[in-house]
């Protein structure tokens, strides 16, 4: 199964229906991959989105409402040279485990949507979806968790200690975290994050210090002004984020490739700027963000 049609949806639906062993032998019998390969390099296509009720790409708000046109871009993505795995829920991983299309890749599962968009716990980011022991046990490669640190909100207590303790589980597995983290502020009801470089600092160090140890954490943070300074802060490898789907996409491809030239920084984790271009050609923005990550435009 590797295409996502109409027919295909409903194959998947009588799958969990009548053989939901399935996904437990397929995750049992996937063919895994190192990591990282010879140049140490990572693009991952985040798809973890949806279940914190982000739906919306651009002026769309519901631009990831279908599940087989997700499915379609992602199956298209990870078909692309260069396109190491893809970050998601259970859903979406279980979804492209039946089509065939984790076979040789990297999967990284997300850990904590508990903190949906918009809503008035959104600071409380717990984990809702996979666990550390899961993770292990279905042979996936890396856990991610959103750290959002609100100096003014009590519940970013309760997500560092949560934090913390998924790392320490993660690394007890030998596999990787992946930390996102951010200083974030509400303002007028909503939430939002830091982006300058003196608060992006500020919470690599906060996240770097979190968990019994640091053997297996990956971090995954914005591309910031001021770079070079900003990852002078840590020694621990790094993906970056995509970045704002609205910036004009030449934009966002001459940010990457300054970025990708600092030593720390080991790749992307890109979801809609990739999966959903302004043009639609996923395969295009997939082939250029995997030339800028693994050499060919550098």
């Amino acid at each position: 199964m590797t295409t996502t049609t109409r027919s295909t949806i409903a194959e998947l639906t009588e799958i969990r229906v009548r053989e939901p062993r399935r996904i437990t032998d397929g995750w049992a019998a996937r063919r895994r991959r190192q990591l990282v390969g010879g140049d140490g390099r990572l693009l991952i296509v985040a798809a973890d989105h949806p279940a914190r009720g982000a739906l919306g790409v651009r002026d769309d708000r519901q631009a990831m409402a279908s599940r087989s046109e997700l499915l379609r871009r992602l199956a298209t993505a990870l078909s692309r040279p260069g396109v190491d795995g893809v970050l998601g829920t259970p859903d979406i991983l279980d979804d492209l485990l039946l089509m065939g299309a984790l076979e040789g890749k990297v999967a990284i599962g997300s850990m904590n949507r508990g903190g949906l968009q918009g809503a008035v716990f959104e600071l409380d980011d717990r984990f809702t979806a996979y666990t550390a022991d899961e993770i292990a046990a279905r042979g996936l490669d890396g856990g991610k968790m959103l750290t959002r640190i609100c100096l003014g909100d009590p519940d970013t207590a309760a997500t560092l200690q949560a934090s913390a303790h998924a790392i320490t589980q993660l690394a007890a597995h030998r596999v990787m975290a992946m930390v996102e983290p951010f200083l974030s502020v509400r303002e007028k009801g909503r939430v939002r994050n830091l982006l300058d470089p003196d608060s992006t600092i500020t919470s690599i160090h906060i996240a770097a210090g979190l968990g019994a140890s640091s053997q297996h954490t990956w971090l995954k943070l914005p591309v910031v002004d001021d770079l070079e300074r900003v990852m002078d802060a840590t020694t621990l490898p790094t993906l970056l984020l995509g970045g704002d789907p609205t910036r004009h996409p030449d934009d966002t491809y001459a940010a990457w490739g300054k970025a990708l030239d600092l030593p720390a920084v080991r790749g992307l984790v890109v979801g809609r700027a990739l999966l959903f271009p302004p043009n639609g050609d996923v395969t295009t923005a997939v082939d250029i963000a995997s030339g800028l990550v693994h050499g060919s435009r550098r």
